[in-house]
């Protein structure tokens, strides 16, 4: 294969309506190969309707990945299946709709992304190790550039997991599920990572979350009811890699941390 640098755009968790126009704006003058993007948030906070997927497919995301949240609109079931640029968590088990993992096509180069949930304090679905090695092998033979969302809260967990996975010879690692951003991108054993990509959303509230609803819940310990934040200062967390496609080593990494009034 002919050595070619791939730039790669990885978007931390849409939170809901500010975060999808923020990155509407943020792609309108950008170039990138390839854009993958955690939208499990993106439809009023939880899930993602089919409107809101066409929405961002037509924003220029070549792949969406998601988490435990992607359930929260149940239209999700009736149009999962068709939704060729949707991932769920691949350790969900082999009946569930959807697929946690797939091969893109990209400018005549294949790049591999599969979406994993973690355990530690999330404790929804078994972390079959042996299941998602086996995965991550396979896709390996089909590309040598394939990509983890690890969609996870606890920082040891992933850290873990991405080390592991870098000895695996995986091309880049994101973390997500925090909504903070962490400031430790690197570049382990040619795999680039960050611990948690962050997220796009309005700026002022509770990691995307209107602040008078989050403090009531956590004063009270009543189910008050999540609102997205809103605002005019919203952000795009995110994380930009070059890959080089004849070996899917990373290159060169770079946390992007951008503010801007809509």
């Amino acid at each position: 294969m002919k050595k070619k640098k791939l730039k790669i755009l990885f978007l931390g968790d849409l939170v809901g309506r500010p975060g999808r126009f923020a990155v509407r704006d943020f792609l309108a003058d950008k170039k990138y190969d390839f854009v993958i993007a955690n939208v499990e948030n993106a439809s009023h906070g939880f899930g993602l309707t089919e409107k809101n997927y066409t929405e961002l497919v037509s924003y220029g995301i070549d792949c969406m990945t998601s988490g435990n949240h992607i359930w929260d609109k149940r239209e999700i079931f009736s149009y999962i299946d068709n939704a060729d640029k949707l991932l769920r968590p691949f350790n969900y088990p082999d009946t569930t709709k959807g697929v946690g993992s797939k091969v893109f096509e990209c400018n005549g180069v294949k790049v591999a992304v599969i979406n994993i949930l973690g355990k530690v304090f999330l404790n929804i679905v078994d972390f079959r190790w042996d299941l998602l090695v086996n995965e991550i092998k396979r896709l390996k033979e089909i590309t040598p550039i394939v990509i983890v969302d690890f969609h996870a809260e606890a920082t040891a967990e992933k850290i873990c997991f991405a080390k592991y996975c870098s000895e695996l010879d995986v091309s880049a690692f994101f973390g997500t599920h925090t909504h903070v951003q962490t400031a430790d991108e690197k570049i382990i054993n040619g795999m680039g990572y960050i611990t948690d990509a962050g997220f796009c959303g309005a700026s002022q509230g509770v990691i995307g979350m209107e602040y008078n609803t989050s403090l009531a819940r956590l004063t009270t310990g009543l189910p008050e009811r999540y609102e997205v934040a809103e605002g005019k200062e919203v952000q795009i967390n995110a994380v930009e890699v070059e890959i080089d496609s004849s070996n899917g080593k990373t290159l060169s990494i770079k946390r992007i941390e951008d503010k801007n009034e809509s």
